[in-house]
């Protein structure tokens, strides 16, 4: 695993918006009392999505006093785990996953997409600031690779053609429709369905 550390670059303050707040104290009340302490990925996924992507230091020092939690425990947490951001990655994230299944169907397609569309560099952010993108191991969408991740969204069965489409609209401030861009539901064939039909038709 590779060393990751802080951006340089670091708001002075932090804290929790009305509405991130609230879903912290949603959160923390589902523990038992005395272990509000294991809602601490909770409260930096909360942190991340309220700071655009990103979680800085100020952020981990809030939710280690708002745990009531040493500070350096946050710390490891966040960055330990790679679905945390510890630099800024821009408003959309995107996320291309180039382990094997998906690398054997054009993974390498959609990196090029992404080094035409947005930056030469994986983790660097586009020239508006406004993405960044990265390589990423194994998303769980193997049947209908290659894919993407962008924020929550997956987009799926795509090429470099549909992927350029996609950025291109994300860079303009759209948001393009996530899914399968072959037209296939869920992880159905992509013939159609061939088996359990008369479920399909119930």
């Amino acid at each position: 695993m590779s060393l990751r550390r802080p951006a340089k670059n670091q708001p002075e303050r932090f804290e929790f918006n009305t509405l991130s707040l609230d879903a912290a104290k949603k959160i923390i009340a589902k523990y038992p009392k005395g272990k509000q302490q294991s809602a601490v990925m909770a409260l930096l996924y909360i942190a991340q999505k309220q700071n655009d992507n990103w979680i800085p230091l100020a952020a981990m020092k809030y939710i280690a006093k708002f745990l009531d939690m040493p500070y350096i425990k946050v710390y490891e947490v966040a960055t330990f785990y790679t679905m945390y951001n510890l630099s800024p990655v821009g408003k959309y994230f995107v996320q291309v996953c180039t382990t094997t299944p998906c690398m054997i169907r054009g993974a390498n397609k959609l990196v090029e997409a992404c080094k035409e569309k947005i930056s030469k560099n994986e983790s660097e952010l586009s020239a508006d600031k406004s993405c960044s993108w990265m390589e990423v191991e194994c998303l769980g969408a193997c049947v209908t690779a290659p894919m993407m991740q962008i924020n929550d969204e997956y987009f799926e069965d795509l090429n470099k053609e549909k992927t350029v489409e996609i950025l291109d609209k994300i860079l303009k401030g759209e948001t393009p429709k996530p899914g399968s861009y072959k037209g296939r539901v869920n992880n159905e064939p992509e013939n159609n369905r061939k088996t359990l039909m008369e479920l399909k038709n119930a």
